[in-house]
């Protein structure tokens, strides 16, 4: 049996900090009871040692090399110590999967930006409720026609495809606004210029009986120059299309997971004329995109939703995911993730997952 204690990393947004410690709290009770279910896992509690506040938790027996994996990948994770007193840390080696520097998050810095750390805390926890839970642990790259798809069908500037290349996960997203696709082309290939790697960005119209009906960017990815020899490029594609168009750009079945923020209701700067996909109340997006981001899960994935309790209840969510023939993970580790962001905005989060065998069209 071995006591560890956990620092959690610091956050550059002032709000989600105070809130770190809780939802890292709530992260580790959602492993315990996916990838972390055979570690043992109890006394999950926050402990202070020597003025500094530490997330504590005991392993019987102690945690293996793949468990520390999955633990090195908690969003929050910062130095993990194995206590033998109050004066006695122990440091454990933590190994979190990396493929890129960090500052492919952080670097971008926007209004209306998702904080970087609930970004990929929604990823993980999506991830794990998957039948592709393994590879949130990391270690050997997967072959590429093989490897994890992640699609964010709100995509913005690419917040979530930035952590998905991260992880050396294959990137989906759609975005309606024709300046955050730009954007984030630029940033892209501005940050692979500079970091030196092999690389591949380009925009293309995509047309329909002779008519343009959508743009699409196409990246390759590779972290090294010998993995880009070797054929092991990840790909990142973009549509720029309004999300309810989701089937028409991108093929049926082709994602693992599906991690998005449904609109919080809350307008930063200026927005041209029109009606995005972001204007819509979050009930009725959903209803209507739902059917086409379903269409894209393969069987055993999983959609990750966060959105904004002033607009929507919990319940009202989860009624809607059930709806659309997806079932909704309710279990105690995957509850209590509610957080104030800012006026107007109280975040909740709900993970759904696709039946192993999709349901036919039409089932009762």
């Amino acid at each position: 049996m071995v006591r560890y204690l956990l620092l959690i990393a610091p956050s550059s947004n002032r709000v989600y900090a105070g809130e770190a410690l809780r939802l890292a709290e709530r992260e580790l009770a959602a492993f315990g009871e996916t990838v972390l279910r055979d570690a043992g896992l109890r006394d999950v509690s926050r402990e202070e040692v020597a003025g500094v506040e530490y997330l504590g938790f005991t392993a019987e027996p102690p945690l293996t090399d793949d468990q520390l994996g999955f633990v090195s990948n908690l969003s929050g994770a910062y130095v993990l110590f194995g206590w033998e007193g109050p004066e006695s840390l122990r440091p454990v080696r933590l190994t979190p999967t990396a493929y890129y520097d960090d500052d492919l998050l952080t670097i971008l810095k926007y209004p209306g930006k998702t904080n970087e750390q609930f970004t990929r805390l929604l990823l993980n926890l999506t991830v794990a409720a998957s039948q592709r839970s393994a590879e949130l642990r990391g270690g050997e790259r997967p072959e590429p026609s093989s490897r994890l798809v992640v699609c964010d069908p709100l995509c913005g500037r690419g917040t979530t495809l930035n952590q998905a290349l991260r992880y050396g996960y294959d990137a989906v997203g759609i975005e309606a606004d024709n300046a955050h696709v730009d954007a984030y082309a630029a940033f892209l290939r501005t940050w692979l210029r500079r970091k030196r790697l092999k690389h591949r960005v380009e925009i293309h119209p995509v047309r329909h009986e002779r008519q343009r009906v959508a743009r699409r960017l196409t990246a390759s990815v590779a972290p090294s120059k010998a993995a880009h020899d070797a054929g092991a490029d990840q790909r990142v594609t973009v549509v720029h299309a309004d999300t309810l168009r989701a089937r028409e750009f991108l093929k049926g079945r082709s994602c693992d997971v599906i991690v998005t923020d449904a609109p919080y209701g809350v307008v930063h700067g200026s927005r041209a004329a029109g009606r995005s996909a972001r204007d819509r109340r979050p009930q009725e997006l959903l209803d209507a995109a739902l059917p086409g981001w379903v269409a894209l899960l393969r069987p055993g994935g999983a959609l990750g939703l966060s959105f904004n309790t002033h607009l929507a209840s919990r319940e009202e969510i989860a009624e809607l995911l059930t709806r659309h023939d997806l079932s909704v993970v309710d279990s105690p580790g995957y509850q209590g993730f509610d957080h104030w962001v800012d006026q107007g905005i109280t975040r909740d989060l709900l993970v759904a997952t696709m039946p192993s065998a999709p349901r036919p069209a039409g089932h009762e």
